[in-house]
């Protein structure tokens, strides 16, 4: 497909990869994966969506992740003259990554996630958010048009709607989820719905292939 397809050489990025995808991972034709890109079981990439590892890579999108119309993953160059950027990379689990999106991640509609950046499993990042420089834990809620930028947001922490941070302080003093805090089964809720329209959708899309062999 035109929209899923390696990334050229360059002096930042000297190998072409072509993007790994799981069987299951459903990618809308208007959507763009390209270079060195993993997407794991059961991924939603929606119409305009752009995930690009190009530049900084890889990027990592695990299992049941949902990335919605108009989300951008991208990340600045982790390489230069054969050798690890070591600021433009984020480590998870001993590997190097210009993005890291781990397990039943939401990325809402007109979201952003540039790397290096790490998104931790269960969270939820809102409409025309920002994530850039920065990690995000578990179970972590980024209400829309967020802006989290160089700093570590622990697990099972809330950015509230419209929110700068851009100090650590600021993020080690943003409020618990807590059982009255109202999106707290929002990602849930998200995650099971995208995951049956990557279902369906695949489905469809090998329905028309068939029928028109």
């Amino acid at each position: 497909m035109n929209n899923i397809h390696s990334n050229v050489r360059a002096t930042f990025n000297p190998q072409e990869t072509s993007p790994d995808i799981h069987w299951s991972a459903y990618i809308h034709p208007l959507a763009a994966v390209i270079g060195n890109v993993h997407l794991g079981k059961k991924v939603m990439v929606a119409p305009a969506a752009s995930v690009r590892g190009d530049e900084g890579q890889p990027i990592w999108v695990g299992d049941e992740v949902n990335i919605q119309d108009c989300v951008v993953l991208h990340a600045l160059e982790t390489e230069v003259e054969g050798q690890l950027v070591r600021e433009a990379v984020v480590e998870v689990e001993g590997e190097y990554y210009g993005v890291h999106i781990a397990n039943r991640v939401s990325l809402a509609h007109q979201c952003q996630v540039h790397g290096p950046a790490s998104i931790g499993e269960e969270s939820f990042i809102g409409m025309q958010a920002l994530v850039f420089k920065a990690t995000v834990g578990k179970n972590c809620v980024l209400e829309p048009k967020a802006l989290v930028m160089g700093v570590s947001v622990s697990d099972g922490r809330y950015v509230p709607a419209g929110a700068i941070i851009t100090t650590q302080e600021q993020a080690d003093n943003l409020p618990f989820i807590t059982a009255e805090y109202p999106l707290r089964r929002l990602n849930s809720a998200v995650v099971h719905v995208n995951t049956q329209l990557a279902t369906g959708y695949g489905q469809q899309q090998f329905n028309r292939e068939r029928k028109a062999a």
